[in-house]
């Protein structure tokens, strides 16, 4: 008696998508590419087109460039063009932002760091939560700073907007959760990570974490839906004990 067994073995794998905002350089490009090997097809956007070229030559038929400042009032009709490009959305990763030294209390970098780190920070977040909303579900990440639950002498307006970003995430976990619908909303926040913000103290920090290393934590926590991350881990016992520390112990640290 023959035995004739035919077998067929289809996998059929569905990429998820994303859109990641503030990706040419820093962590923005790290964790567009720790998505690449995950299986997601990515979105990318920052003003450094020629940056974001360099992403796509990794999986050129999974990423898509749109070179635009996330500042603008354009911002709306920029992320409706990517999400159309995309073909749908699952992530949106917000990690545009710019800290300037500002002893002086300049007014107009004050300016220039609310212009993208609160303005830019809320038209794209607001958009991706109305988006997720009609959508019935989503995941919202933002890569604010260990910065948001103290003030900053040296640069109080970059501080003080990471302090804004964190409040108002929170405060969408909460509306998600009273209009009821699965809304993830995640909040990164780095401690010293070896990019571009530095500017050239590194030597004089602790903790000063790699690229790669802040990214590949991220990305765990964006898998296991954290509300709020620390980068790295050890932050977040930093985070706990200032909290104690009297006002004139902090005044000498910050």
């Amino acid at each position: 008696m023959k035995l004739y067994f035919n077998s067929y073995l289809t996998t059929d794998i569905i990429m998820k998508k994303a859109i990641i905002i503030g990706a040419s350089s820093g962590i923005g490009r790290g964790i567009a590419i720790e998505l690449l090997n995950k299986n997601y097809k990515i979105a990318i956007s920052a003003r450094r087109k020629d940056k974001l070229g360099e992403i796509k030559l990794i999986q050129p038929e999974n990423v898509i460039v749109k070179a635009f400042d996330s500042s603008t009032e354009e911002n709306e009709n920029n992320l409706d063009e990517l999400v159309k490009l995309l073909g749908g959305l699952d992530l949106f990763i917000y990690c545009s932002g710019i800290g300037i030294i500002n002893k002086e209390l300049s007014y107009q970098k004050i300016k220039k760091v609310n212009s993208l780190n609160i303005s830019g920070f809320c038209q794209a977040i607001s958009w991706s939560f109305n988006f997720f909303v009609k959508q019935k579900h989503g995941h919202i990440v933002n890569i604010s700073s260990v910065a948001s639950e103290i003030g900053g002498g040296i640069s109080p307006s970059y501080n003080a907007s990471k302090a804004y970003q964190a409040n108002f995430l929170q405060g969408l976990r909460f509306k998600s959760n009273r209009i009821k619908i699965p809304i993830k909303i995640t909040d990164v926040r780095p401690g010293f990570v070896d990019t571009d913000i530095l500017q050239g103290n590194k030597d004089r920090l602790f903790w000063v974490s790699s690229v790669k290393k802040a990214c590949r934590q991220i990305a765990k926590g964006i898998e296991s839906e954290k509300k709020v991350i620390y980068i790295t881990r050890r932050w977040k016992l930093i985070s706990l004990l200032v909290k104690f520390f009297p006002e004139k112990t902090l005044q000498k640290l910050f």
